[in-house]
């Protein structure tokens, strides 16, 4: 995949990590910018994927990510 290192470098409210990526919108208050692994995450918890799971499915999408 194509990075684009034209992004500036954030911070995410929710977990501290710093990222490059495009950010997601928050579904807590639709109006925060947050990383996209915490943006799968809201996601994922909203359709009722538990954690342990949550984790599975991120490192498939990094995984999937570096090659």
């Amino acid at each position: 995949m194509k990075e684009n290192n034209n992004l500036a470098l954030r911070y995410c409210p929710h977990c501290g990590k710093a990222y490059r990526d495009v950010p997601a919108l928050s579904r807590a208050d639709n109006k925060t910018l947050i990383c996209p692994d915490c943006g799968t995450r809201e996601a994922l918890e909203s359709i009722g994927v538990k954690e342990a799971e949550q984790e599975k499915i991120l490192a498939t999408i990094h995984h999937a990510m570096e090659g």
